[in-house]
């Protein structure tokens, strides 16, 4: 597994894909026709628009798309750490499955999402440099959600903080309690911030780019302790990169984003062994290949152009003025819908039956 900006060895899809166990089983989070609106000062930009997805128990999805695309948006929006109304409008329902009723965190109040945040769901963020408190005491940091969600005293707290950070694999644990976030690793912050997202056991966790800033090694390390932590607790994930390699590495269920809508939905394995979207072909065609190195047998492709100004989209599909495959009358003239082309996999694409062909 390499950083996303190092050559990859070819990506190893996975067998059949891993959902298997949490196929059955209702889902935790219901996400319908999410949309994110921002006030601006030229006007409303519509950052996420009509995403609708399900996650169930033991099951990783993941979000996938060029940054501008939507994806951490996304994910703030279901958190409810978008900035409150009028400058931020959400839209659709965010139906979190508990003992009783589902609750639709996109209506609670403030102080029932502060019962919520940290607890039911938890988010790894991206830089974990700037998301620690530099000025304190890692164990104090861990120990601050376990306080306020468990109702625990302090030295409780700090024995949890200690247990967590043996358990995300730092040692000298008891040690590290004292230390603060410039005393630590690149790699030892994300273990950190990993285990102040365990810190109350969530039933689900959202990464968002958890492994951008790391080195080959400590990236690999950290997909593999999330993958054991999930085996372990049984909590879904969320993990949001632009990395396919991560990808194939850790997904059951990939949904890939451009200019804030889905653009392809699917299991790990039709989406990256039959993609029927130009843009999540782009996007596979622009890994560079260790086996496909020095031989110029196939140059390094990059999708030309770059993310449409959310001010002033396409009016037709959003990807058009990218795409190889565009025709006139047909692609610049309506948004298409996210239709299904086989089982459990849904593109939005005018031509995509064209595409398969041409593919």
């Amino acid at each position: 597994m390499m950083s996303e900006t190092e050559p990859t060895a070819a990506i190893s899809i996975p067998g059949p894909t891993a959902d298997v166990t949490a196929a059955g089983e209702p889902p935790i989070l219901d996400v319908r026709k999410l949309s994110v609106t921002f006030q601006t000062e030229n006007g409303p930009v519509c950052a996420v628009q009509d995403v609708s997805f399900a996650l169930r128990p033991r099951q990783t999805l993941a979000l996938v798309g060029e940054s501008g695309s939507g994806k951490s948006v996304t994910s703030l929006a279901i958190m409810r750490l978008t900035p409150p109304a009028p400058k931020v409008r959400l839209g659709g329902s965010v139906l979190l499955q508990g003992s009783g009723a589902p609750r639709d965190l996109a209506t609670l109040d403030s102080q029932a999402m502060r019962l919520v945040r940290g607890n039911e769901i938890s988010m790894i963020f991206q830089e974990p440099m700037t998301s620690l408190n530099p000025v304190h005491r890692i164990g104090d940091q861990i120990a601050e959600a376990v306080m306020f969600h468990r109702g625990i005293g302090r030295r409780a707290a700090l024995a949890r903080a200690e247990e967590l950070l043996d358990r995300v694999g730092i040692p000298e644990a008891r040690h590290r309690l004292s230390s603060y976030p410039h005393h630590l690793s690149g790699g030892m912050r994300q273990r950190v911030m990993i285990a102040i997202a365990l810190a109350c056991d969530p039933r689900i966790l959202i990464a968002d780019e958890p492994t951008t800033a790391l080195d080959v090694t400590v990236q690999a390390q950290i997909l593999e302790l999330l993958k054991e932590l999930q085996a372990a607790t049984g909590m879904a994930i969320i993990f949001i990169t632009h990395n396919l390699g991560v990808v194939a590495e850790i997904a059951d269920q990939v949904m890939v984003m451009y200019a804030g809508r889905i653009v392809e939905q699917g299991g790990v394995v039709p989406v990256m062994k039959q993609p029927r979207m130009p843009y999540t072909q782009g996007l596979l065609r622009s890994v560079p290949r260790m086996d496909f190195a020095g031989l110029g047998s196939r140059p390094l492709e990059a999708i030309p152009g770059s993310v449409p100004d959310p001010l002033n989209p396409p009016p037709g599909c959003a990807f058009e003025p990218r795409c190889a495959h565009a025709e006139p009358g047909i692609c610049d003239s309506a948004i298409p819908p996210l239709e299904p082309v086989a089982a459990g996999h849904l593109v939005r694409c005018a031509r995509w039956q064209a595409v398969a062909g041409e593919a």
